[in-house]
């Protein structure tokens, strides 16, 4: 695990801990049940990604296997091979929305995937440090290289190159136009539409702003999980929640007035968080322990929420 500064041009950027791994996909980007699946199997076998039969027991190839393994570990549902807190309380049975079906599910599990401690270091480089809002894959791949570098690693071109074509296609939505196969449209990530191409097909932008499908209380619960990992503080400002790395508003590509509206909706069922204005500034305060507070209000979210 490596903590790092880095400087792209003029900002510095302080990171939070990062563990440098690249291309430990197999080339395959999260599909549809994969989470659930590499979940319940561990939950049978805690040992089942390192018997010889996983891929039938998966039911899929021996590459596959892999895949499920590492994004399962990526997505923080599984650690050394274990459910995590997270994972029992997102996919167990009866958990929060174990299919998946909720696209605030989505949303928390992209934030979690960014989270420290990261293992999807092109993901955290994309979303948190990268700053073009408009770009090819050209330019991904140059700047994500001049990253590598920063971190010391020997990782070969090749490998980053494959993490930026598993990004775009994890997040961006498959058409006819593209010649998309049906292999590569199978990722539920597409819903989100935080990146978009524009123009023609080799050219992409991040959607900056508000997002229909994602609530105020996975919005505000990222504010309080990005505070707490920034000490014991109870109040912090708007624009550091928007713009700092290892922020929401980077993580989920929102401007600030977007999570000023989040946390204004939530602030209405929660006497635990306010708003505030001092000389100018905006600030988000809250009175309790942030981790936890943010586990109540998910709590709630999804036991009042309708699922689809």
């Amino acid at each position: 695990m490596t903590q790092i500064s880095l400087d792209l041009g003029k900002t510095v950027a302080p990171a939070p801990i990062i563990n440098p791994v690249f291309a430990r996909h197999e080339t395959f980007h999260p599909r549809f049940g994969w989470l659930k699946k590499g979940f319940d199997a561990v939950q049978k076998e805690p040992k089942v990604f390192l018997q010889e039969d996983a891929p039938v027991r998966l039911g899929v190839g021996k590459n596959m296997v892999r895949s499920i393994r590492y994004w399962c570990s990526a997505f923080k549902v599984l650690k050394n091979d274990s459910p995590t807190e997270f994972g029992k309380k997102l996919l167990a049975d009866g958990g929060w929305d174990e299919f998946l079906e909720n696209p605030a599910s989505l949303w928390l599990l992209h934030w979690h995937l960014l989270k420290p401690t990261c293992e999807a270091t092109a993901w955290y480089f994309t979303f948190q440090v990268f700053r073009q809002v408009e770009f090819s894959a050209t330019d991904l791949q140059q700047a994500l290289c001049q990253y590598r570098d920063s971190l010391g690693s020997r990782i070969v071109d090749s490998s980053l190159q494959k993490d930026i074509s598993c990004i775009l296609r994890m997040y961006i939505e498959q058409g006819v136009k593209t010649g998309a196969s049906e292999d590569s449209i199978d990722c539920p990530f597409t819903e989100l539409g935080i990146i978009q191409t524009i123009g023609n097909s080799k050219h992409y932008a991040f959607q900056i702003g508000s997002k229909a499908n994602l609530p105020p209380e996975v919005i505000v619960a990222a504010c309080l999980e990005f505070t707490a990992s920034k000490g014991k503080q109870k109040t912090i400002s708007i624009s550091t929640l928007t713009f700092d790395i290892g922020s929401p508003g980077l993580a989920f590509k929102l401007n600030e007035g977007a999570i000023y509206d989040a946390i204004e909706q939530v602030e209405r069922d929660w006497d635990d968080i306010r708003l505030s204005d001092s000389a100018g500034l905006i600030q988000f305060s809250f009175t309790r322990d942030a981790n936890e507070l943010a586990q109540d209000i998910l709590d709630k979210y999804y036991s009042t929420s309708v699922r689809r």
